[in-house]
């Protein structure tokens, strides 16, 4: 059972009469007692005319996954099998970060009926939702008290990633259109295959002049190419400590998922392969095998559970982690935070050496305060910050310069920035036949 907060008012009603009586002369605490007794009288009773809080069955019905910052809602329906109807204060127990409304739920269920309640909810965390019980107060008519009782009813969401940089992907899928109709390339170059033929215009490469179909058009006709579909595309998303800094109102784990997400949709639609590991000592998320509508759907399955640890990775079980997902060429894309030559030796030495047939792509995630922090000089502690600032940027790009020394490209921007720079790049791969 519970009281409400009328029974303490009720109780304190009773210090005017026992002051009254007690001027008249009858003892104080017989007036006391008479009162509290009659309170107590009227609690049982309310309890007693309260419909039972266990004979409600709780049903469930939420959504299976939910995107972060994004409202949703969950349901919660009871059925009252009990004879009284039921004035019922309801509690669902989500976590903090499911952004449930802070109140409680107030509904009326006649006996034998059932009622349904909405609980909005706005995610703030990546990952399992969860909720694992409700809590239902049943009040009397009086509402001094009544019954109370928990249902273990439990339920859960899956909350994925923003995916914000989504408003990046019409304007490079308009590219990729561009790139692979209505612009052909007129070299043949790695990576290309044969488009079609057209008329010899001056100025084209006399290295693409079909001679066969010349002679059979009795004109000079020259091939086109066109970037391969069927390539592949591989992903690895660092998920050790570096992962784990704040960066703007997120982490550099939260824009590395952004990048991917982008990456991985215009992947898709140009009709490549696209391979996703999460890797700090162990694989935390792995995608492969799988394309088209159902792709977006599985990586941020797969994005949603998991979070920067605060540990070293391991690359060479990283880089072992990235050739066992494909051994045909591709464009590897790295999605890390190696901003120190010191932190970087085990990432530089094991970076695969970039041939030909493969393309290593490392994107890493700036905070644009430093450089800001770098050009502020006036006063002594600035000038002390911005001494800090430009040695931090120079470490970066001695790793970059390392980078690009190994075979691979280093592309270093802000939150907001890095996953169109690294779709773009891929766009630019295209175009030159080099993926």
């Amino acid at each position: 059972m519970f009281v409400s907060a009328r029974l303490a008012v009720l109780v304190g009603v009773g210090v005017l009469p026992v002051v009254a009586l007690a001027a008249a002369g009858v003892p104080a605490w017989a007036v006391t007692g008479g009162w509290i007794g009659l309170c107590v009288v009227l609690l049982a009773v309310d309890v007693y005319l309260a419909a039972s809080a266990r004979s409600v069955t709780v049903t469930r019905s939420t959504p299976p996954r939910a995107r972060i910052d994004e409202p949703t809602e969950a349901s919660v329906a009871l059925h009252n099998h009990g004879r009284r109807t039921l004035h019922a204060l309801i509690r669902d127990a989500w976590q903090p970060t499911a952004g449930a409304t802070p109140g409680r739920l107030r509904t009326s269920v006649p006996a034998g009926e059932r009622r349904r309640l909405t609980v909005p909810l706005l995610p703030r965390r990546r990952g399992e939702l969860r909720s694992a019980f409700v809590f239902i107060r049943s009040r009397g008519p009086l509402g001094l008290g009544g019954r109370q009782a928990r249902h273990d009813v439990p339920a859960s969401i899956r909350v994925l990633p923003a995916f914000a940089s989504r408003r990046h992907l019409p304007s490079r899928l308009a590219r990729l259109r561009e790139l692979d109709g209505n612009t052909s390339i007129q070299v043949r170059g790695q990576g290309t295959e044969f488009d079609s033929l057209r008329e010899y215009v001056r100025g084209d490469d006399v290295r693409s002049i079909d001679w066969r179909a010349t002679a059979r058009a009795g004109t000079t006709m020259l091939r086109t190419w066109r970037p391969e579909r069927d390539r592949h595309v591989v992903i690895l998303i660092d998920t050790g400590r570096t992962a784990a800094a704040r960066v703007g109102d997120g982490t550099r784990l939260d824009a590395a998922l952004e990048a991917a997400l982008l990456l991985a949709a215009l992947a898709s639609r140009a009709g490549d392969h696209v391979h996703l590991v999460m890797y700090d000592r162990v694989v935390r998320g792995r995608v492969t095998g799988v394309d088209g509508p159902g792709l977006l759907q599985a990586l941020t399955d797969a994005m949603a559970p998991v979070h920067a640890r605060l540990l070293d990775t391991d690359w060479a079980g990283a880089f072992a982690a990235v050739r066992s997902l494909t051994t045909r060429p591709s464009l590897i894309v790295v999605l890390t935070a190696q901003d120190a030559a010191e932190s970087a030796r085990g990432f530089l030495g094991a970076f695969p050496t970039a041939s030909r047939a493969t393309s290593v792509l490392v994107g890493s995630v700036t905070d644009a305060s430093i450089g800001h922090l770098a050009t502020r000089r006036d006063s002594r502690e600035e000038i002390y910050l911005a001494a800090a600032a430009e040695r931090t940027l120079q470490d970066a790009e001695n790793v970059a310069d390392a980078i690009r020394r190994a075979g691979g490209e280093a592309i270093a921007a802000d939150p907001e920035e890095l996953p169109p720079r690294i779709a773009d790049r891929y766009l630019e791969l295209k175009a030159a036949g080099r993926l």
